[in-house]
């Protein structure tokens, strides 16, 4: 069974990064706590050549255990509240749902939490 991601592209309205940045974080925390299914949840801020953050502009990437795992957390309670309340913060909202092409599901890698300075190639 192959996991699913989203992956979401914001453009935050002028000043409000902080209030999104509080809510999405507050969100993340909730949806790992809360979720088995979640295998990561991250916020990424994108970076131009030079390394200074692109104004205004953010990444939300997470990733599921499965198709299931995926529709059931697009079914919580939270994520529309998530959505109405930063609705007054967000210029646009682009998600993108994905299905884990490589690494295939006969990988047998390491997981995320087996991940340390010692394994680093």
């Amino acid at each position: 069974m192959s996991a699913y991601s989203i992956i979401v592209e914001y453009e935050t309205v002028e000043g409000g990064e902080a209030e999104f940045c509080a809510l999405m974080g507050e969100h993340a925390r909730r949806t790992l706590d809360d979720e088995p299914g979640c295998l990561r949840f991250e916020l990424l801020r994108p970076i131009d050549e030079d390394g200074r953050p692109i104004a205004r502009r953010f990444i939300v990437s997470a990733l599921y255990a499965n198709r299931s795992a995926l529709a059931a957390h697009r079914r919580t309670p939270g994520v529309q509240r998530l959505l109405t309340a930063m609705e007054p913060f967000v210029v646009k909202r682009r998600p993108t749902i994905s299905q884990t092409v490589f690494p295939a599901e006969t990988d047998h890698g390491l997981r995320p939490e087996e991940l340390n300075a010692a394994n680093d190639g």
